[in-house]
């Protein structure tokens, strides 16, 4: 999925419980997106928004990255039937122990099926569904997400190699083949909750996520 333009909209101060940042707003252009749902025609041409949390140096030693897709559920309401917001804290925290690092917020709610698909999808799982299970049963993809955007805000950040923090293969995969080398993979595994068990189960058995 080519971004035709990626451009820096905002750049600002940003001080938070966890530490001081700098907040960069970034957004893209994609011309002619794959559909992820067949039913639903996709635009001419979408724009794409990610934010950029950005603290200390990150240019003298691969710099600790995060990429969080947007939870509205899990991050600001702090929803137990994920594990987003615990993994957003564990993100901010590690970044601000080293002192440096950049944290990637991208507009992708619901593994990028958007909100209300994601309540239907809820709903589904109310009665029996795994979250794949739930989104096929919409006429979505188990996966809606690209990378592509978070890779192209590193490029223009000036990083071209990282510390990425994930339990998702895919993301890896998806910055290497951007032409981000991935020099560490650490671990996102946080505490589970009974609420989240068979989701977890499902992101490490169906999605090849790497939780115990």
């Amino acid at each position: 999925m080519p971004f035709t333009a990626v451009h820096k909209v905002a750049d600002a101060d940003f001080p938070t419980r966890w530490g001081h940042f700098r907040i960069l707003g970034f957004e893209g252009i994609v011309d002619h997106p794959e559909p992820c749902n067949d039913a639903i025609p996709a635009p001419a041409k979408r724009i794409e928004g990610a934010v950029a949390l950005v603290m200390g140096d990150i240019h003298s030693a691969p710099p600790i990255v995060r990429i969080h897709s947007q939870c509205l559920t899990g991050d600001v309401f702090h929803s137990l039937r994920c594990d987003c917001r615990q993994q957003l804290e564990l993100a901010l925290a590690t970044i601000t122990e080293h002192g440096s690092g950049i944290l990637l917020y991208e507009q992708q709610e619901g593994r990028g099926i958007g909100l209300m698909a994601k309540l239907k999808a809820y709903e589904l799982q109310d009665q029996g569904l795994d979250t794949i299970e739930a989104n096929l049963e919409l006429g979505y993809k188990a996966d809606c997400r690209e990378f592509e955007l978070p890779a192209e805000v590193l490029k223009q950040l000036g990083v071209h190699a990282v510390r990425l923090m994930t339990n998702n293969p895919a993301k890896v995969e998806a910055l290497e083949q951007a032409g981000i080398k991935v020099t560490e993979r650490i671990s996102a595994l946080v505490p589970s909750e009974p609420t989240n068990e068979r989701y977890l189960l499902t992101k490490r058995e169906k999605m090849g996520h790497l939780v115990s």
